[in-house]
């Protein structure tokens, strides 16, 4: 695939040991000692000149390269050992030192994001294999990122070079579901991004939310514990309304923000394709001269920002539990495929770490782009699906601490824990300390990190001497320096001071961020928030915890708070703390703007009295259009004369709206066949010569959810039908199928017709 063969500059700059094809080295020496550990006679001075890694013995050969299911790959026997003439992490970034471990100063302690530590002591910890002793739902795709080259002045990251092109994997996910969960469930998701560039793995590990519930990351057992199903009864699947989850978030208000976040449209995307990702951290990025900024990543969907509304996810998880799957996949191979561009925000690297008054480690905090605006770096396109889900998506390995040159971290307390916590969740979940020899998790560097054998060791490596300082294999590895492509922390000054279990004063304020996106969403949107909060607390058996959660929302705002009192039939309390004036972001709402329409799903209603004739003119225009066209009929198989025939894709009995953006209607489809309510409770008892109920119940359900409906040859008729005003907003009824079309495709860029749900005040 196109994405495999794509390389970054430093990739192609990179040499590796020429392979010895199964044939045995030549010896140094006409004689050599009988049981010599090396092929090539060490010096007495330690090795400085940096080389690759010497041949086998001469009596030395490994086993013929094959695949994991026994084919022949041809690859010489070097292509499966250690390769390059320098030391690096298992994703292949260069080290400079692997002597000392990173400390607040040089008598300080060991601090724990020192992700180098942790790999080499925790892959020697498991590296015997141990006698037999005895992560959730996601979508994945393949694909390449281009570098515009505007992030140069600022890292020195390969892969972010003018011109650069690197493979991506990236995976998808719910949070609190199982993987046999429904895809449309309220969530916050998963975006993780595998970067395969030539300096080493680089994960990008975020979420469709930019903040988080949690400042640090001890608590993270508790959040996800309180999420998940209730213990006794390991009910309610994929969703948190339940009292564990609400009595967590009342009690613990950090978690506010994001919760407001979650009862937002944002927690039920209308697609993977149409959903923002986030780092959710402040990262630390360095140039080529040491200057660091500090930044954070955001990732802006092409096709913008949409969401499902409530009942059309609810509908969506009993019809289609796969859609978000699904819909990724189809338009992978529809050839609609997904973008998104690669953007940051931009911030002083200040020892304070704050900007305009907001802490940057905090990761319950955003910086609205008003402050700071997204400045695109990169292109992203996804273009191929997995060949296997299990070998590709489920044993895909994402860890934060899988940083390249020009990439640091900084001390987010959530993002240190990360660090550590993912590695040691690979080495569970996928059976020992080797996952990245697993094909998808590969680097696209050369690896010589002196971790050997270990559960599931799949590399065959030669040498002797797997540590550093050796003679015996040469002196091979050796350590890398900043002219060399090393990744080298960024070296700080840390002030004097005790170590303590506490976090900054900043981390107190809990509720501006919170009433900043309350005050940011348009009026409909803030229905929908009202709604989800009642829809959850409603669903909660303990009386205390809605009245806490009240509280909490007395803080964000009165008219919050009193919507949803008013629909859990209690009363609303007062604020306890003073509400915060701020300006709204509108950056953080989805309506407003207008979005290509690629990828979006039409709905074509039509039958054998129905024109077909501008049912083939309005189909092709859909395809040409970058859309895709889906006729509904009575049944299946195809309409009109054999000679040219009109192809059905779904039937009135198997279809409902939740599948589609738009409706087209060809006419007013008379009731079909199966039109009864034994074969079909759908259509109930039609009255003779009425249009099918289920196409009533189709363009009824459409419209109530703010889709775009449109029509000619008279099927205006249908809103009658449907009860609906002929006259309202986002209907494109016309007299031809080209006009319809046209006008249907431009309410569509809209998303929705949003004047459906005029507000409540």
């Amino acid at each position: 695939m196109a994405q495999k063969k794509a390389k970054t500059a430093a990739a192609k700059k990179t040499t590796t040991a020429k392979s010895t094809s199964g044939k045995r080295a030549k010896p140094d020496t006409a004689s050599p000692p009988a049981g010599r550990p090396a092929p090539k006679l060490p010096k007495v001075t330690e090795p400085t000149e940096p080389r690759g890694p010497l041949p086998p013995g001469q009596d030395q050969a490994g086993p013929d390269t094959l695949s994991p299911t026994g084919q022949p790959t041809g690859a010489p026997q070097a292509a499966v050992a250690q390769g390059g003439a320098y030391l690096t992490t298992a994703q292949g970034a260069r080290l400079h030192d692997s002597d000392h471990s990173l400390k607040a100063g040089p008598r300080g302690p060991v601090l724990l994001q020192d992700h180098h530590l942790r790999e080499k002591i925790t892959h020697f910890d498991h590296e015997r294999i141990p006698e037999r002793v005895v992560h959730a739902r996601g979508a994945a795709a393949h694909g390449t990122f281009q570098s515009y080259g505007t992030a140069g002045k600022v890292t020195k990251a390969a892969f972010l070079a003018k011109g650069a092109e690197t493979p991506v994997f990236v995976r998808f996910s719910t949070v609190l579901g199982s993987r046999g969960s429904a895809d449309t469930v309220r969530d916050t998701r998963g975006f993780a991004t595998k970067f395969y560039t030539g300096e080493g793995t680089f994960d990008l590990v975020g979420n469709n939310i930019p903040v988080f519930f949690i400042q640090d990351a001890i608590k993270f057992p508790d959040v996800i514990h309180a999420g998940k199903p209730h213990p006794d009864r390991e009910i309610p699947q994929a969703q948190s309304a339940h009292d564990t989850f609400w009595d967590f978030v009342s009690l613990h208000t950090e978690a506010t923000h994001h919760t407001i976040w979650n009862m937002s449209d944002r927690a039920i995307p209308r697609s993977f394709r149409m959903m923002e990702g986030f780092g959710i951290h402040t990262f630390r990025l360095v140039n080529a001269k040491g200057a660091t900024t500090l930044v954070k990543f955001h990732w802006k969907p092409k096709l913008g920002v949409h969401s499902l509304v409530w009942e059309e996810a609810q509908i969506t998880s009993g019809t289609d539990p796969d859609f978000h799957r699904r819909d990724l996949a189809d338009a992978i191979e529809a050839g609609a495929f997904p973008q998104w561009e690669l953007g940051i925000q931009t911030f002083p690297d200040t020892p304070e770490q704050t900007f305009e008054g907001i802490d940057l480690l905090d990761p319950t905090k955003i910086v609205p782009e008003e402050l700071a605006p997204v400045r695109a770096i990169g292109l992203m396109t996804l273009n191929a699906n997995p060949a296997n889900y299990f070998a590709e998506t489920e044993q895909v390995a994402f860890h934060p601490g899988h940083l390249v040159p020009g990439i640091d971290v900084t001390d987010d307390p959530l993002l240190a824990g990360r660090l550590f916590s993912y590695l040691d969740t690979q080495i569970s979940r996928l059976g020992g300390p080797n996952f990245a020899q697993i094909p998808v998790n590969r680097p696209h560097a050369p690896v010589n990190d002196m971790l050997r054998d270990g559960m599931h060791q799949s590399a065959v490596h030669t040498g002797v001497a797997p540590y550093r300082p050796n003679s015996l294999d040469g002196g091979c590895p050796f350590l890398a320096g900043t002219d060399t492509g090393a990744f080298i922390e960024v070296p700080l000054e840390l002030p004097a001071t005790r170590k303590v279990r506490d976090a900054p004063a900043s981390f107190a304020d809990h509720f501006t961020q919170p009433r900043l996106f309350w005050l940011s969403m348009t009026p409909v949107e803030r229905e929908h928030i009202i709604a989800a909060y009642t829809f959850e607390l409603s669903k909660c058996q303990q009386q205390a915890v809605k009245e806490r959660t009240l509280a909490v929302l007395a803080n964000i705002d009165p008219r919050l708070c009193a919507e949803v009192a008013t629909g859990l039939g209690l009363p609303a309390p007062a604020a306890t703390e003073p509400l915060v004036d701020t300006d709204p972001s509108p950056a953080l709402s989805q309506l407003g703007r207008t979005w290509p329409v690629d990828g979006r799903v039409i709905g074509i209603i039509a039958d054998p009295t129905c024109d077909l004739k501008g049912v083939r003119a309005v189909r092709n225009t859909v395809l040409k259009s970058g859309m895709v066209p889906l006729v509904i009929a009575p049944t299946g198989g195809t309409l009109g004369p054999k000679r040219n025939p009109v192809p059905v894709q779904r039937t009135f009995a198997t279809v409902r709206s939740t599948e589609f953006d738009a409706l087209l209607l060809a006419g007013t489809p008379q009731a079909a066949a199966d039109a009864h309510g034994a074969r079909d409770a759908k259509a109930g008892a039609p009255e003779p010569g009425s249009p099918d109920p289920r196409v009533l119940m189709l363009v009824s359900e459409a419209y109530r959810h703010g889709k775009a409906i449109g029509g000619w040859n008279g099927s205006s008729r249908i809103l009658e039908g449907a009860g609906i005003q002929a006259d309202g907003p986002g209907l494109a009824f016309n007299e031809t199928a080209a006009t319809a079309l046209e006008h249907l495709t431009h309410a569509l860029a809209q998303h929705r017709a949003w004047d459906r749900f005029p507000p409540t005040v």
